[in-house]
């Protein structure tokens, strides 16, 4: 076990940020907003590291740098030791975030948030028109 714990310091890390579409290239994104998916978490991109096949590990206590509100980040191992994939389809971590991006919105614990959205867009809801009186 401790021999284990040693070596996931030298797995890939992948913070949610890198593939969540709600931010900027400036504040973290890496992959483009087209394939990047609405504000993944950890577990749900654990989730989709396993169905990929591919051993993960989800460190909590930590958070992004540049957004230290974001806490936690996955841990990541793309080859054996010898050498060999443990996906043949996915050889780089760009690759990874661009599979992972595609399977998190199909995640089962996943919510329709569009549903309300499209509600309240049906007309101007305004009650008011006016602000404060100047005298």
């Amino acid at each position: 076990m401790d021999g284990n714990i040693q070596n996931i310091k030298k797995w890939i890390v992948f913070y949610p940020i890198y593939i969540n579409s709600k931010k900027t290239i400036a504040e973290g994104r890496r992959i483009s907003v087209s394939k990047a998916c609405e504000n993944p978490t950890c577990a749900e991109i654990q989730d989709c590291c396993n169905h990929l096949k591919i051993p993960s590990a989800i460190e909590i206590d930590k958070a992004y740098p540049r957004d230290f509100m974001q806490r936690g980040r996955v841990r990541v191992l793309l080859k054996k030791e010898d050498g060999t994939l443990y996906n043949p389809a996915i050889s780089s971590r760009k690759q990874l975030m661009i599979h992972v991006a595609e399977l998190v919105p199909r995640h089962p614990n996943r919510t329709k948030k569009q549903e309300p959205a499209s509600s309240s867009a049906a007309g101007p809801s305004k009650s008011g028109k006016g602000g404060k009186k100047r005298r």
